[in-house]
């Protein structure tokens, strides 16, 4: 995938849990867990302001661009 997700590290960095974070900005384990892997599809800008704000972090800390042009139907 062409945008890479780094919540994982910025987590360890806060010394904050997946489910601790999840508590905070309303998802599921399961939901989060899916971001986290790299296979959502998509994610909400709200839920997106909600973990930037809980880990005091900028968008770019968890998602990166890595220079690569991914088509819509790849999985």
């Amino acid at each position: 995938m062409a945008i890479r997700v780094h919540l994982e590290d910025i987590l360890k960095e806060r010394n904050m849990t997946s489910k601790e974070l999840c508590k905070l900005i309303g998802i599921t384990e399961a939901n989060l867990s899916i971001l986290r892997s790299g296979k959502a599809k998509g994610i909400r800008f709200a839920t997106v302001n909600k973990i930037c704000y809980y880990l005091q972090c900028d968008v770019g800390d968890i998602l990166k661009f890595d220079g690569e042009l991914e088509e819509e139907d790849e999985e």
